[in-house]
Order: C-alpha cells, then sequence, then structure tokens
C-alpha cells in the first residue's frame, strides 16, 4: 500500500513538472494560418499574400450594377514596399490571407536614424523595426509601451501599438468658464507627442484613453 501510494505520487509529480504553466501557454505569439477568401469576406485590416507578398487593405468600395455581378474595389498597402495600389475584383473572386505571426515586444528607444528599438516579451531578444515599416504609427509609441510586432515569412512587416491606450495630455488650452457649448473641441498634445481632438472640458494633466488605429480620443481615463 505504502509502494503504491509512493509510485502515484511519484508519477503526478511527473506528470507537473513537464506541462506547460498558464504563463507560458498566455504568452506564446499569435499565428495566423492562410485562409481561401473571397470578395464577400474583405474588411480593412486584413492582410493579404498577393504575389507573394503581404498587402493590407485599407479601405474597399462594392459598387453594384444593374446587369451583371458587383464589383469591390480595393485599396492596398504593401507591407515591405510601403507603396499603395488599387485593383477592381469581380465579385466572388478569391484571396489567400497572408500567414503572419504577432509577437508582443516592448518598446525600449529609438536610433539616429530613427529606427525602433524592442524586446521580445517572451525571449527577450532585441528586434529593430526600420522607420519606414513603424510609419505613421511612431506618434502613438513610448519608451516602454508593449506593441505587435508582426512577422511575414521571418521579416518584420508591421509594428502595432495598443489600442486604446492610456495618454497624459501634457499641452491643451483651457476650459473656458460657462463654455456650454455642445461639440465644443479642441486639440491636445498628449505624452507620446501626438495631437489629438478632446472635448472641451479635458485639462491638461488628465489621462485620456485614445484609439491608436483611428487616431481619435474615447473617453477620460
Amino acid at each position: 500500500m505504502i509502494f503504491q501510494t509512493t509510485l502515484l505520487a511519484t508519477i503526478v509529480f511527473a506528470a507537473a513538472a513537464f506541462a506547460p504553466t498558464n504563463n507560458a501557454f498566455l504568452s506564446r505569439p499569435k499565428s495566423s494560418l492562410s485562409v481561401a477568401i473571397d470578395t464577400s469576406d474583405i474588411k480593412n485590416g486584413l492582410t493579404l499574400e498577393l504575389d507573394g507578398e503581404p498587402y493590407k487593405v485599407l479601405s474597399f468600395s462594392v459598387m453594384k450594377q444593374a446587369r451583371g455581378a458587383a464589383k469591390t474595389t480595393i485599396k492596398f498597402k504593401n507591407l515591405k514596399r510601403g507603396n499603395t495600389i488599387e485593383n477592381t475584383y469581380r465579385s466572388g473572386e478569391k484571396f489567400e490571407t497572408a500567414m503572419i505571426e504577432k509577437k508582443p515586444a516592448q518598446h525600449t528607444y529609438a536610433d539616429e536614424n530613427d529606427n525602433y528599438f524592442f524586446m521580445d516579451s517572451i525571449t527577450f531578444e532585441e528586434v529593430m523595426v526600420e522607420s519606414s515599416i513603424v510609419a505613421d504609427n511612431k506618434k502613438w509609441i513610448c519608451e516602454g509601451m508593449e506593441c505587435n510586432v508582426i512577422y511575414f515569412k521571418g521579416d518584420v512587416i508591421e509594428c502595432v501599438p495598443p489600442t486604446p491606450y492610456v495618454f497624459d495630455v501634457v499641452e491643451t488650452e483651457p476650459n473656458v468658464k460657462g463654455n456650454t457649448a455642445q461639440g465644443h473641441t479642441k486639440p491636445a498634445t498628449l505624452s507620446c507627442g501626438a495631437v489629438v481632438t478632446v472635448p472641451g472640458f479635458i485639462e491638461q494633466g488628465e489621462q485620456i484613453k485614445v484609439d491608436t488605429s483611428k487616431g481619435i480620443y474615447v473617453e477620460r481615463a
């Protein structure tokens, strides 16, 4: 009986030693498998693989015709080259979504060439993201911010800041006492350096939530 109890405890201990921890599971990078879709599945922000390269959907419009199938016009950004293109497709045309991998990484610094450096939150390795890839998102990125670094076939193609995110309002004009006009807005400079339009009641020193994907004020933090 003692032998059986000891053996059972040994087996349980050994199984626990090899079981993955919850933290390890939660911190795994997110991968996106290639999926076949058609024009009806198109949405803004979707990344497709066209001619072996990653293209992000910036906008699209559907034109219905009195005769014949509808046509979808899509504006893409090539995430490797940075250029934009616009193509028109017949309704039902097929695409392949890009196989991308998202890895969380913490921004550490930018060098004299405006390249951004991150520390991979899982491996702790340093990752350099070229200025052209960070592009317009650089105005949101602060030291210590954890972003998603996007990979395509092993290459970094995009750096996405978190959204919504809380920033300090470092500069804005004071609220005029008695100004109760509906819809009164004003510009505000944030701790990251970006400028957004905020309601008139927001004061310097407050914290606000900002949708970094759209560049708009959300609410007081």
